[in-house]
């Protein structure tokens, strides 16, 4: 029988208190994805400048090997020059941040944004999602404080973790999923609707503006996946288990490959090394395995006959190789994006194996299983696989193919080190 108090507990907040925040949710979600638009938009009109005009003007190969080498040295070098020239460095250690963290002191924010369009500009595989998400989380933070002293400050945190992550993935939906995480592990009274509603209007202002604006999408217009057949379903719980050991071998490598880096003199020399290893890489994989992987694998996807099974699958482990180099040398960005380029080349290496694996069903499976491995979040890792898609027939074999692969992945180490260096659990 539950007492007083635990009623009480479980009744929703008042409505007033959540009407209240609807204007700052909204403000906050329209101004995350401003700053995402900002960035990606400098990023753009700057990596023409880097793989189109320069190496035209040079008479180079845009995407040839020595281009991809020297650009990505240079640009190893230059990020490395930037972080030692400005106040913050660019935050801490990249490799010890995750997608939400608490706010960055607000000086660290213009430094961290110039790297992180360096990095989108220049080919290194890492997404905008983890610097833009600590750069609005702290703007955020420092202009609630003032704005509205007596709000708490996981308030503000939720409100703009929410507005970027509505703005990345073009619906709140994303956010949602990722915060219910957060929040469900989080004690305190409320329901969790209740707790959600600031951060789902941040996420759905965030959502808007980035479609209105930019109109980002996902779907990567794969062949319909009409019915489920038992061969399908061995063959989703072979690819997702195959991508989540994929990942895992990033992440078992991730201590080891930020040790080599942390043990060099410099930070600038960590940079350049890792950028020329980026350049080798990219020589090895193709130009197609640079930069963060969204217009990147729409392309691989749109064609999932135009490449061999080897072919994908060098595709998949370059992409992962670069991912783990990038996020342990220094650069600046996010681990999502080029995860997901990694599954999709694997589930096209799976179908181009084996045809009879529908090619919707082998890219979602491979997404999944490395997602889940990368990011440790189940909901984010089902709703990616699932929107790559857009068909809800998949729904229900990623549900399943979605528990060996967590099987696999949890208790492990996560894609995420602790300031003494070693990974988190």
């Amino acid at each position: 029988m539950p007492t007083d108090s635990a009623v009480a507990t479980a009744q929703p907040a008042p409505a007033r208190r959540l009407l209240a925040l609807i204007v700052p949710a909204l403000a906050v979600g329209v101004t995350s994805a401003l700053v995402l638009l900002g960035v990606s938009l400098l990023a753009d009109e700057l990596q023409d400048v880097l793989w189109e005009t320069l190496p035209d003007a040079l008479s180079v190969g845009r995407y040839s090997s020595l281009w991809m080498i020297v650009m990505l040295t240079a640009m190893g070098l230059v990020t490395g020059l930037v972080l030692r020239a400005v106040p913050g460095r660019g935050g801490p250690d990249p490799a010890t941040m995750g997608l939400v963290d608490p706010p960055l002191p607000p000086y660290v924010v213009p430094g961290l944004l110039v790297v992180t369009v360096l990095a989108l500009a220049g080919g290194v595989s890492l997404g905008p999602e983890n610097p833009i998400t600590a750069a609005n989380i702290a703007l955020v933070a420092w202009a609630g404080r003032r704005i509205a002293p007596g709000a708490p400050g996981e308030l503000w945190l939720a409100l703009a973790a929410a507005g970027t992550i509505g703005a990345l993935f073009g619906t709140p939906v994303a956010a949602a999923l990722i915060l219910t995480e957060t929040l469900a592990a989080a004690p305190g009274p409320g329901a969790l609707w209740d707790k959600l509603f600031g951060p789902l209007a941040a996420g759905a202002a965030g959502s808007l503006t980035m479609s209105l604006a930019a109109h980002p999408s996902f779907d990567l217009s794969l062949p319909e996946y009409t019915h489920a057949r038992w061969g399908d379903l061995l063959a989703a719980l072979v690819i997702a288990s195959a991508g989540a050991v994929l990942g895992l071998a990033a992440v078992y490598a991730f201590p080891l490959a930020h040790r080599f880096f942390r043990a060099l003199p410099h930070p600038v020399l960590a940079l350049t090394l890792g950028g020329l290893a980026l350049g080798l890489l990219g020589a090895l994989g193709g130009h197609l395995t640079l930069f963060k992987g969204l217009d990147e694998v729409k392309t691989i996807a749109a064609d999932p006959d135009g490449w061999s099974a080897a072919e994908f699958g060098t595709m998949a482990v370059v992409k992962t190789a670069a991912l783990l180099i990038a996020a342990t040398c220094g650069f600046r960005g996010g681990r999502i994006f080029p995860a997901v380029f990694s599954g999709v080349a694997l589930g096209l290496c799976a179908h181009a194996l084996v045809g009879g694996v529908p090619v919707a069903l082998a890219v979602t499976c491979g997404v999944l299983g490395v997602l889940l491995a990368v990011t440790r979040q189940g909901w984010l890792s089902l709703f990616t696989a699932a929107v790559l898609a857009a068909d809800t027939a998949l729904l229900p074999i990623l549900c399943v193919a979605s528990l060996p692969a967590w099987l696999l992945v949890t208790g492990r180490p996560l894609m995420q080190l602790r300031e003494d260096g070693t990974a988190l659990r």
